[in-house]
């Protein structure tokens, strides 16, 4: 099991990628705000999943914090993207910008599971 962020304001989408956790018995804490997120961070979390647009500051500021950051663990936190931004190119524009895997909503339940267990699989 493991410890998983979701920074999520949308009611419906946070409820989703929750439950899909709590079926793979991960311990999920939910915020939906940047604000939420800068304290849970101060916790033990193993895994962020990134709603590009939350409010507070977007998630892209939310990220460039998480990088920053003095503790080396901190800072090499995987976040996973969770967007609807899907256009050609998105993809690669959040990697680039330091994300460690892109998501785009609406979930993909199939795939969703192989995903986040790339980045906590060992932890289950």
């Amino acid at each position: 099991m493991a410890r998983v962020l979701v920074v999520e304001d949308d009611p419906w989408s946070q409820r989703i990628v929750c439950e899909l956790l709590e079926m793979r018995g991960h311990e999920v804490r939910a915020v939906a705000d940047v604000d939420g997120a800068r304290g849970q961070l101060r916790e033990r979390v193993e895994l962020v999943l990134l709603d590009i647009h939350v409010p507070g500051g977007g998630g892209e500021r939310l990220l460039q914090e998480i990088r920053a950051d003095p503790d080396p663990a901190r800072a090499a936190l995987p976040v996973i993207a969770l967007t609807a931004s899907a256009m050609r190119g998105d993809r690669e524009r959040f990697l680039r910008m330091g994300f460690t895997a892109y998501m785009s909503k609406p979930i993909d339940v199939a795939s969703f599971g192989a995903t986040i267990e790339r980045y906590v699989g060992g932890r289950t």
